[in-house]
């Protein structure tokens, strides 16, 4: 009886620790393509955000990786910035600065735009055939992703508010970056079918 127990709890403690490695591993994977989606930015001369793949990259962890994995790859993300190592955008203040920067709120909103994204393309593929031919599929996944790109814009745009006023951050912060922002959504739907319909 004892080898028994002994037995159960040595293959209960080593499913705890495979299932650990595997969340860390996601959560490292998942921050390498959040950190090489930041090098892709274009600087604009009239504004003080840049153009960049991170919105895309926040919205591709999520649908690869799922709500936990993508919103702590996230996390880590940021405390890497802070830190000081080359994670961000190349462009603007340096370091743990841009936490303070005009485009902080950006940033911070990552972390729960990748476990809100995430988490509703988790709900939607649980419940929608996303693989089937023809509008449904894709919109259902457009729609979950939608909320995750719209609390970037929307923390981008209140942080925003406090360096230049709340019309100049929306001319600044969110109307340049609408379209290439439908555009990351477009990309990020279709990854999500192809993957989950896969699965």
């Amino acid at each position: 009886m004892i080898g028994t127990r002994s037995q159960s709890l040595w293959r209960a403690s080593g499913e705890g620790f495979t299932g650990l490695a595997h969340i860390a591993v996601r959560v490292l994977v998942a921050n390498g393509v959040l950190v090489l989606c930041s090098k892709v930015a274009i600087p604009l001369p009239w504004t003080p955000v840049p153009v960049t793949l991170q919105s895309f990259g926040v919205l591709l962890i999520a649908v690869l990786f799922g709500a936990r994995a993508s919103a702590l790859a996230a996390l880590v993300y940021l405390v890497e910035g802070a830190a000081g190592l080359p994670v961000f955008q190349p462009y603007g203040v340096p370091a743990a600065s841009r936490l303070f920067g005009p485009t902080a709120g950006y940033l911070l909103a990552f972390p729960v735009a990748a476990f809100l994204a995430g988490w509703l393309v988790e709900w939607v593929s649980a419940r929608t055939s996303i693989s089937r031919s023809g509008a449904p599929g894709w919109l259902a996944l457009a729609a979950a992703l939608l909320p995750g790109s719209a609390v970037i814009l929307l923390c981008g745009w209140a942080w925003l508010t406090a360096f230049v006023g709340a019309a100049n951050a929306a001319k600044l912060g969110v109307a340049p970056f609408l379209a290439g922002e439908l555009l990351k959504l477009s990309a990020a739907t279709g990854v999500a079918r192809v993957w989950h319909s896969n699965r």
